[in-house]
């Protein structure tokens, strides 16, 4: 193996941990922020990896389209545990809404941070040192996971955050005939965003995410 290989997959596996472990993190701290110790109680706001791996989500599909040749990679970690009634008792749906979209706020800060850096750094092909291209290759990735994830989670379609967030937006709001429509599509949705990624609809699912790499980086 290369060594160009070799900083290629080290940088992509470290961003998409990351970017995806750290996603379900947040979901955790905000609502233990809110009262819920149910994620802190099950060991479930260490960064240690280990605790948030799944088996499909973290390994299998990212490395299935790795070795495809996929244009970028996706992947999830293990839900952190979360007893929504001890939230909304002390903080509202208001606070529901927050431990919702806690994941996809942190993402999307990510993903500034990383192309913030890479506005002082030089363009990956003018890197130098190994330690250069590392640093350059990893941002990007982490720039673009991070983005990947935040627009994905942000779509309102069960069982995304978004669609979490417009059901407790819908309680406040009493919008109860988009509750119901909610709890109706809550089997059908993992079909649906199946519909979505292996039909052309994929093109337009996925252009706000070209949209913001583009304008980003």
């Amino acid at each position: 193996m290369d060594e160009l290989k070799l900083i290629e997959i080290t940088a992509t596996i470290l961003a998409l941990m990351i970017a995806i472990i750290g996603h379900e993190i947040m979901h955790g701290y905000v609502a233990y922020r809110y009262g819920d110790t149910t994620a802190k109680n099950q060991g479930r706001l260490s960064i240690n990896p280990i605790v948030h791996v799944d088996l499909v989500g973290t390994i299998i599909v990212p490395a299935v389209l790795f070795f495809s040749g996929a244009p970028f990679m996706f992947g999830w970690a293990k839900p952190v545990p979360i007893f929504i009634p001890t939230v909304v008792r002390n903080g509202g749906y208001k606070a529901a809404i927050h431990v919702s979209l806690a994941g996809i706020a942190y993402n999307f800060t990510l993903a500034l941070v990383c192309a913030g850096i890479l506005n002082f750094l030089p363009d990956l092909r003018e890197a130098n040192s190994f330690i250069e291209v590392f640093l350059i290759f990893f941002l990007i990735q982490s720039m673009i996971y991070n983005v990947v994830l935040g627009i994905f989670n942000l779509y309102p379609i069960p069982p995304l955050d978004g669609s979490h967030a417009l059901t407790y937006l819908g309680l406040i709001m009493g919008w109860t005939a988009l509750v119901r429509l909610y709890e109706s599509m809550e089997r059908y949705g993992m079909v649906i965003l199946i519909l979505f990624i292996a039909t052309p609809l994929s093109h337009y699912f996925f252009l706000p995410i070209r949209y913001v790499i583009g304008w980003l980086y």
